[in-house]
């Protein structure tokens, strides 16, 4: 109650200072319009499949994590099992492992899974983002069948104090709180950010997945509906600290510590068609994380040198518990069984070293180089109430080594036409993989990067993830890792750049066929185990397409558009008799996706209007028609609004954000409950400390 109190009078008290000082706003708003800059293309870029995000996309509100920026920005499809839960990402059919995740050069992806939580990653936390399609990912990382999400940080360079507060207030009492630090000069620049996000999650929804009978006076079933029932057991708190601090020298170098920490405790939502009660259960998952990087790079006229360490340290716990027993006069009633149905507690060490660099030879000549290595001790350990031979299952105790070595040759044989080709090597525990290599070339259609035709083709490998291999029960150390090849071939436009009508886009077909693809399978002992699937082949299109009008200096409307057709199918042999998985889409691969988001800006003011959408999904693998075979493709709609004052002696913002605009029922996880239309409204402050720096 004190928090709402506070949160209330702070927002009447910005509300008011608006309005009295609206007048003097007016008389000293300038409308500046949107500065471009048209330059060579670099060479590093030559045939590569990129999708970059704007900074303002990235810093729309507080409450966002990656996984919305991507939903709604983007057409790969960001699976979740639900409000604050596991948000995963995946390109062109693939799975959530195949989707390598960089930040700050620095590989994320969990060891033990090969997957990354979006959810966690709070898009405030993020300066720099951009998606690399497919064969377009080998330049950056091995292993990303599908691509590859690049993350980072990055100095403000801005002279002086400055401070940034963003309080967030939204439906089911949730609470999101924002605070950014930070401190330049001419050398050193330091930041800090704070984020976090509470909220007991009890939204309502219609569970279609039960009924309820409506009975006479005689006790016969005379009618049936389905229930509005609460997200039970669905509360979070989540906590993240950023600390940056930069270092330029006098001779050019800039040394580099980041340090990243987060501390989640999130309850895992009751099912749709669980009928347990809530207060008998426990099913919460708790995480701390500690990513910490140190980085130098030097950088001159034709070279730039750089190499970083960094550490990563992961405590995870999952507890899933039910009441069995009732407590009398305060007692509890001896002789009855423990209610712990698991119990696990994970814990992950990863070291990791980088060095590269990158020579330009002349005009038309790009060599660089990179070594990058990791060493990974997971350690996991469980109690559950099955049994096998007697004696509980005490998970597993793993050590790995990786090590990558790639080198990349760019060349621009004339000043349309760009080829280049990367040979990547990987070692991973003990097993090295076939060479990796990659092509890429693109030509100039129209000069200045008006029309652009972009083509790569490549090899990939991706080894096993521990859990792949050790998890109890059901591992398999015998898999194979999945490789293959894959190519892609697309056009890129560019039109009006400093035209007050402009437009930009990409289309794209790929193709991938993948040997040894693993899945988990359903064993007769009751649990899933992992497989090599004999091939999956995936392909389709990819578009993405961007138009501007700004009719007058105060008057901006822009639309960014996305669209994806997948089919991802297996191509494997059978098990057995009984298997129907061949020939089917994967599960949870939707065949059609899509995105758009308008913005519309006059002065001060902005109106956004975005839209997602999945289409099918299948929950089995053999695309079987039960009810519970198929998933509902979806479309979701929200809308905002957002004023900002520019003061005498501060910048304020006031935005109000209506999600599920349509009040949309759906599942993007079997059996997964998902909220109904629900509003945000966050107010923000920042002194007018500092300047921007002239360098």
């Amino acid at each position: 109650m004190k928090r709402i109190l506070h949160c209330t009078t702070t927002a009447l008290a910005l509300i008011l200072s608006m309005a009295a000082t609206a007048q003097d706003t007016l008389d000293r708003e300038v409308a500046v319009d949107r500065v471009e800059v048209v330059g060579r293309r670099p060479m590093k870029e030559i045939g590569v499949q990129r999708t970059a995000f704007d900074s303002v996309v990235l810093k729309e509100h507080i409450a966002l994590s990656m996984a919305d920026v991507l939903t709604y920005n983007s057409s790969i499809y960001v699976k979740s099992y639900g409000r604050a839960t596991l948000s995963t990402v995946a390109f062109r059919g693939t799975s959530p492992s195949h989707t390598q995740v960089l930040w700050n050069g620095m590989r994320i992806n969990s060891p033990m899974l090969g997957m990354t939580d979006f959810s966690m990653i709070p898009s405030h936390f993020v300066d720099e983002a951009s998606l690399l399609h497919g064969t377009s990912s080998v330049s950056e990382t091995g292993g990303g069948l599908g691509g590859a999400v690049k993350l980072a940080t990055r100095p403000t360079d801005r002279e002086g104090f400055h401070l940034n507060y963003v309080q967030g207030i939204g439906s089911f009492q949730t609470f999101d709180e924002y605070l950014h630090l930070a401190y330049g000069s001419e050398r050193w620049q330091l930041s800090t950010r704070l984020s976090y996000a509470s909220s007991p999650n009890e939204y309502t929804y219609l569970n279609r997945d039960k009924k309820e009978n409506i009975y006479d006076e005689n006790h016969n079933i005379i009618a049936q509906y389905h229930p509005t029932e609460r997200n039970r057991n669905g509360a979070y708190k989540d906590f993240h600290a950023l600390q940056e601090a930069s270092y330029r020298t006098r001779g050019g170098d800039r040394l580099s510590l980041t340090a990243w920490y987060t501390g989640s405790d999130r309850e895992l939502p009751m099912t749709t068609t669980s009928y347990a009660e809530e207060e008998r259960m426990e099913n919460r998952q708790r995480e701390e994380t500690l990513r910490a990087l140190m980085g130098w790079e030097r950088i001159t006229s034709a070279s730039k040198w750089h190499a970083k360490a960094g550490y990563i340290h992961t405590w995870s716990a999952y507890d899933r518990r039910v009441q069995l027993h009732e407590e009398t006069n305060g007692k509890v009633e001896e002789g009855l069984p423990d209610g712990t149905l698991e119990h696990t507690r994970n814990r992950i060490h990863s070291l990791f070293g980088q060095a590269g660099m990158e020579q330009v030879i002349s005009n038309r000549w790009l060599i660089s180089a990179e070594v990058t290595a990791y060493n990974h001790w997971v350690r996991s350990r469980g109690k559950e109430v099955i049994t096998e031979n007697g004696s509980e299952r005490l998970g597993y105790e793993e050590q790995c080594a990786e090590v990558t070595a790639s080198t990349t040759l760019r060349w621009r044989a004339t000043d349309w036409l760009g080829t280049g080709i990367t040979l990547r090597e990987e070692l991973y525990d003990r097993a090295f993989s076939p060479l990796i290599p990659a092509l890429f070339i693109d030509g100039e259609v129209v000069r200045n990067g008006g029309l652009v035709v972009k083509g790569s083709l490549s090899r990939n490998h991706h080894f096993p993830t521990l859990n792949d291999r050790y998890f109890q029960p059901g591992g398999n150390p015998d898999l194979r890792p999945e490789q293959g090849w894959s190519y892609d071939l697309g056009i890129a436009f560019r039109l009006g750049e400093r035209k007050r009508l402009s437009a930009k886009g990409s289309l794209s077909w790929f193709e991938s066929r993948i040997d040894d693809w693993i899945m988990w399978y359903p064993k007769a002992m009751g649990y899933y185990s992992p497989a090599n699937v004999k091939r999956v082949h995936s392909y389709g299109i990819e578009a993405e397409s961007t138009f501007a009008y700004r009719p007058t200096n105060d008057f901006t409307m822009e639309l960014h558009a996305t669209y994806a057709w997948t089919p991802s199918l297996n191509e494997g042999e059978p098990f057995s008799s009984a298997d129907r998985s061949v020939g089917k889409q994967l599960p949870y691969v939707p065949e059609h996706s899509a995105s758009a988001a308008l913005h519309l800006d006059y002065r001060a003011w902005e109106l956004a209007y975005k839209w997602s959408m999945y289409s099918e999904r299948y929950t089995l693998s053999s695309n079987g028609a039960t009810i519970t075979g198929t998933l509902e493709g979806y479309a979701l709609s929200n809308l905002s609004l957002s004023r900002t004052i520019a003061l005498r002696w501060a910048d304020l913002s006031i935005k109000g954000a209506v999600n599920n605009l349509f009040d949309k029922e759906y599942q993007a996880v079997l059996s997964r409950p998902m909220p109904g239309i629900n509003y945000e409204i966050f107010i923000g402050i920042t002194p007018r400390w500092g300047k921007k720096s002239s360098k």
